[in-house]
Formats: structure tokens, sequence, C-alpha cells
């Protein structure tokens, strides 16, 4: 009998021990598991703890100096801390870097981070053998549906490498092949450069820039056109719509700015192509992501070629940042990013406005209130930029970009937009440093304008008050020299005419 408890205890002790080592082993295979998570979070949260003053930050892909990243300065910051203002920087409004959002990133850095390992999506493809994520084409369609701005339903997306990259593709997609003559590119005055750079650079036989819209209003030939339509429009903040009619125009719509922290939702856009970019929607400039809709089926394929052909497709690396993105903006109520962007906006163009309004030399564009659909509300755009108009008054055989160059400002020539020389871009969307920096300049110029305007009219002042001063004087001599006249007179009437019956003859001495 006790040789059978002795057995019995032996077995439990056995199957106790098999037991704890098996978990034991479990425990060390998750650790090591989640070791590579904790591994990089605690990178990354080293590399944000790095402090700089609040005008730059550290990145874990940045120069290293002892081994440790180091701070990257905003505009006419320097120091290792970012702390010292350089005097009489060159502000550059030139960039539409939209870093205006990097405090709503850095206030939702947790829920819009990602960890990404050695071994995620190393194949060209996904598993259906498609270069897009099914997953983050659903985000794009409900992100659109949530804010009202375009309709998704029944057309095809397609991702490119920015904005740019499937402009491109557009156009490519759209010119005609059959046709003798290249297909006309055009747009209205003032146009976003890139239009006109990359078709030349291109330098394709299918297609070529011919300018302004208005040119080909009444054109007869039956030419094959492709107009590029922005709404809103870069860089006036205008809404635009299509110039061009017949059956041989096809319209790009670009609606890069078509958000509400920069215009008010009108209604939802339902063009046959319709260009969107993650940089004007999220501020992710450096991401390179944006999706364009497509209404024809066989235009689709024509971009998916060229997509095929110029890059195989969108880096899984950045779908998957985009959708992480996408998921941040949808959550909540939805409405949390585009409040944060309208405000500091809107709270920039009331800074700006209200320091160009003491100004007779300096304008920038008028933009209509209208009801925005997305936030119930009358909004006033918030545009990207500011279309700057200097007076001619100002110029004297320069142009705009010269004038703000001279203090300093370095803007985007109006001639650039196919405008004249009097306009200038400014961009309002880099970080809110950039932004009090470009401000304080402007205050300068305009400093100087009502200094001036105090100069000529304290020299009026003087001018007029001198010229009193000499009719006066002149006033004055007269009546003297009236006077001593007038003794002088009398003194002679006196002798030269005796007393008759006891009074003196006297000539009348009266000056009227």
């Amino acid at each position: 009998m006790a040789r059978v408890h002795s057995l019995k205890y032996i077995l439990s002790f056995t199957c106790s021990i098999a037991l704890n080592l098996f978990l034991v082993s479990m425990f060390i295979r998750n650790r090591c598991q989640q070791n590579w998570t904790q591994e990089a979070m605690a990178e990354a949260e080293a590399v944000s703890s790095i402090s700089c003053s609040g005008h730059g930050k550290a990145f874990l892909d940045g120069l290293l100096l002892h081994g440790k990243p180091v701070c990257e300065c905003n505009m006419c910051y320097g120091g290792s801390d970012c702390s010292q203002l350089q005097p009489d920087c060159m502000v550059d409004a030139d960039s539409g870097d939209p870093t205006f959002l990097e405090p709503f990133w850095v206030k939702n850095a947790a829920s819009s981070a990602i960890v990404i390992a050695g071994w995620h999506r190393m194949s060209y493809e996904y598993s259906d053998g498609s270069l897009i994520s099914e997953e983050l084409k659903a985000h794009i369609r409900n992100v659109h549906a949530s804010v009202g701005n375009a309709i998704t339903d029944g057309k095809y997306i397609i991702f490119g490498a920015g904005a740019t990259h499937l402009l491109n593709a557009a156009v490519h997609a759209l010119s005609s092949k059959a046709s003798s003559s290249p297909t006309k590119v055009v747009a209205s005055t003032p146009y976003y450069p890139v239009y006109k750079e990359q078709t030349e650079f291109f330098n394709s036989e299918d297609y070529k820039f011919n300018g302004d819209t208005s040119m080909w209003n009444n054109d007869t030939s039956n030419s094959t056109f492709i107009e590029l339509v922005t709404s809103p429009n870069n860089p006036d903040g205008h809404m635009k719509k299509a110039v061009l009619q017949g059956q041989f125009v096809k319209r790009i719509h670009d609606l890069a700015y078509y958000w509400p922290h920069f215009t008010p939702i009108v209604a939802p856009a339902d063009e046959d192509l319709m260009i969107f970019t993650l940089s004007k929607l999220t501020g992710h400039a450096g991401s390179r992501f944006g999706w364009a809709i497509i209404n024809d089926e066989a235009v689709y394929k024509r971009m998916l070629t060229y997509m095929d052909l110029s890059t195989y497709g969108v880096s899984r690396e950045t779908q998957l940042r985009v959708m992480k993105l996408l998921k941040v903006v949808l959550s909540g109520n939805g409405r949390e990013m585009y409040e944060f962007g309208h405000n500091t906006m809107k709270n920039r163009w009331s800074k700006l406005s209200k320091v160009l309004s003491q100004s007779k030399r300096f304008s920038t564009q008028k933009l209509k209130p209208q009801h925005c659909s997305f936030s119930q509300q009358i909004r006033t755009p918030s545009s990207a930029f500011a279309w700057l108009k200097c007076e001619t008054s100002i110029l004297e055989d320069r142009s705009c970009y010269e004038v703000l160059k001279e203090v300093n400002i370095t803007g985007r020539e109006g001639s650039l937009f196919g405008a004249d020389n009097r306009y200038v871009r400014l961009s309002l969307v880099r970080s809110e440093d950039d932004f009090d920096l470009l401000l304080r300049q402007i205050n300068k110029l305009v400093s100087v304008e009502i200094n001036d305007k105090h100069v000529a009219t304290t020299s009026t002042i003087l001018r007029q008050s001198n010229e009193t001063t000499l009719l006066l004087t002149a006033g004055v001599n007269v009546v003297n020299r009236t006077l001593d006249l007038r003794m002088e007179l009398e003194t002679l009437n006196s002798n030269i005419f005796p007393r008759q019956n006891g009074l003196y003859t006297t000539i009348d001495l009266s000056f009227n």
C-alpha cells in the first residue's frame, strides 16, 4: 500500500514539475515575442522625450550626435535645443508644408502610433494579388461619407504617391491616342504651377500644356482638351467650376483642399475623376499618399497600368500608417481633427486680416461665407494660402515677390501661377512658429506704410503752417508799411497845403 502511495506521489510530483516547466516556457516565449514591441516603444519614447524648447523635434531617423538623435529646429531657430531665434532670418512662406496640424497629432500620439515588425508585408502584393489595401479603401470611403465632400459609391479608387503622381497618371489616362495633335491640357488662371511644370517636364507626344482655359473658350477646331479644375483653388481659395464644354473636353477635378478646415463643404462632389491627398487632410505630406476616385472603368484601368509601371504601387508601410491615421480621424464623433484645423486656420486669417486692414498697399483675396453641411454653420473659407496683391504705388518697377523679399519674406511669385507680378502666394499652413514669424514681418511692412503716412501727413501740416505764417508775416508788413506811408503823407500834406479858414486842406489818404 505504501508503495502505491509512493508511486502516486512521484507521478503527481513529476506532472507538477512538467506543468510548471511548460507554463514557464510559455511565459518566457510570450515575453520574448513581446520584447520587440517593448523595445520599439522604449526607443520611440526616448526620442519623443528629447526637449527642443517647443521650436523643433527629434526623430528616430534623424542625425545622431554621440549616439543620440539631435533636435531638428523650426525655421529661424537654432542651437542644440532650438532655443535661439536667429535675427534677420529669411521667413519661408513659399512651401505648402502642412505642419499646422502637428499639435493635434502630438495630442493623439498614442492612438496614431504604429509598430511595424521586420516581417510585415514583405511581398510585392497583398494576398489577393492587388497592390491596394481593401481595408484602407473602405476607410477612405468612410471618411468621405462622414465629411460629405465626395460621392464614392459605385466608383473605383486608386492609390498614388501623392496628388502629383496621380495628376500625371490621370492626364496620361485621359489623353487621346487617336488624335493627330496632342491633347491640350489647360487650367484657369491663377493655376497650380505643377500642372504646367509636370506636363512640360514629361514632354509627351500625347499631351501638351496650353495655358489658361479662357483662351480656348470659343475654340472651334474640335481639339481634345483636358481641363484641370482646382476647387478650392490653389492659390486663391476660390471654388472653381469647369469652363469648357463639349464632347472633346475631359476634366480632372483636383479637390485636395476640399476639407472642412479649409472651406465650407457645400455639397458632395460627384465628378468623373476626383483627386485627393493625405497631406491636405491630415497634414502628413511626407507619407506621399493620395487617391483618385474614378467613374469610368477604362480610365481606371489606364491609370492602374500607369501606376504599376511607374512605381508598382504605394508601399505597404505607407498604407498601414494611413489606415491608422484615418481610424483616428473617424474616431469619436469624427470631428475633432477638422475642428482643430478649422480653428487654427480661422485664427491665422483673423490675425493676418487685422494687420492688412490697416494697409492701402497690400490686400488679399475676398472669400464669401457659405453654409457648411459638415458643421451645419455659416463659415468663411480659411484658405491654405494668402493670395497677396501689391498695389502699383509700392512696386516701382519691382515685383510683389521682390518687395516682400526686401523684408525677409519668401513667397511664391504670381507669374508661376499664370498671373502678373503684382501677386505673390504666402503659405499659411506651416507650423505656428513659421506663421508667427511671417506675421511679424508683415506687421513691420505695414508699420512702415503707417509711418510713411504719418510722415506725409506731418509734412503737409508743416507746409501748410509755413505757408500761413508767410502770409501772416506779409500781411503785417503791408499794414506797417501802410501806416508809415500815411504818416509821411500827412506830414507832407501839412507842409505843402497851408490852413484855409483855420483848417488844413488835406488829401484823402484812405486805402481801399
